[in-house]
């Protein structure tokens, strides 16, 4: 069974910097896309950034280009998001997902608050 397990939230100030971490296991994480997903208060999930498997191509929601980075280190099946110069709109439950035969998979979530 596939477990995704987020970490590294927390409250940052405006135009501060966090990373979040989503660690894997229950399945092949080097074959697999994976994505963040993210949720803010009172509004539906939106998707933030996608990762090949091999990490060499990535893309990512114009609200976040340039401000984010994704990452991937498939020995340590981990998964990264780097989160600088956020906004208070950045605030959000942040999940990491993936779809492994036609299911997805997401974690618990992380908390991200921007706030002065």
């Amino acid at each position: 069974q596939a477990q995704l397990v987020e970490s590294g939230g927390g409250l940052v100030k405006p135009g501060g910097s966090l990373r979040i971490s989503c660690a894997t296991s229950g399945f092949t994480f080097s074959s697999h896309a994976m994505n963040w997903v993210r949720q803010p208060p009172g509004k539906d999930l939106e998707w933030v950034s996608y990762i090949s498997p091999d990490g060499t191509k990535t893309t990512y929601a114009d609200s976040v280009k340039d401000r984010f980075t994704i990452s991937r280190v498939n020995a340590k099946n981990t998964l990264y998001l780097q989160l600088n110069s956020l906004k208070p709109e950045d605030t959000a439950v942040y999940f990491c997902s993936t779809i492994i035969t036609d299911t997805t998979y997401k974690g618990q979530g992380t908390q991200v608050t921007v706030s002065s």
